[in-house]
């Protein structure tokens, strides 16, 4: 379950993968629902859904870093250079970063007029209204950049995986897919 020296463990694993699929998803429904206009069946569902997945991948964000805090991670693979394993750390740092940014960005498009989050209909985030003229132009602008850099910092992350499974033929990518060694 836990990380080892050579390899994720399965909540690692599952972690890295739910964020994945889930930055993946808010992606494309949020290129997506931008275009829909008010006649859209859609056209509320969309952002409510968009809004609910974040907030469960914020808090599940939050929970991998305290995770990330308490597991032991494993050591880098021999054959990297030094400058692939600090580029690995600090893409991580990065993306880590611009998922936060996006969060923050997000709930402050969406509360910035003092109405909370409902998540799934289930229960409500509060809104703190706006705290600065502009803030859901401004957060929208910063929501939409950060999510293109991670987008693409991401696209750039898997390339490097696939890099050193096909190329370097290593175990980075297969110790992301639980595998054992």
């Amino acid at each position: 379950m836990r990380n080892s020296e050579h390899r994720y463990g399965y909540w690692a694993v599952a972690f890295h993968w739910l964020s994945a699929l889930a930055v993946v998803g808010l992606f494309g429904l949020g290129y997506w629902m931008v275009d829909l206009d008010y006649y859209s069946s859609w056209y509320k569902t969309a952002p409510a859904l968009h809004k609910s997945i974040g907030l469960s991948l914020f808090v599940l964000t939050l929970f991998r870093l305290s995770w990330r805090k308490i597991d032991a991670q494993p050591r880098a693979l021999h054959g990297h250079t030094q400058l692939e394993q600090k580029a690995g750390h600090y893409t991580h740092y990065f993306l880590y970063f611009l998922m936060l940014l996006v969060f923050v960005s997000g709930y402050m498009i969406s509360t910035a007029d003092g109405r909370g989050i409902e998540v799934f209909e289930l229960f409500a985030v509060p809104g703190f209204g706006p705290l600065f003229e502009n803030q859901e132009d401004i957060a929208g602008e910063v929501h939409e950049y950060a999510t293109y850099l991670l987008v693409g910092l991401a696209f750039l992350h898997a390339c490097a995986a696939l890099k050193h499974h096909f190329i370097d033929k290593d175990e980075t990518l297969k110790r992301m897919l639980g595998n054992k060694h």
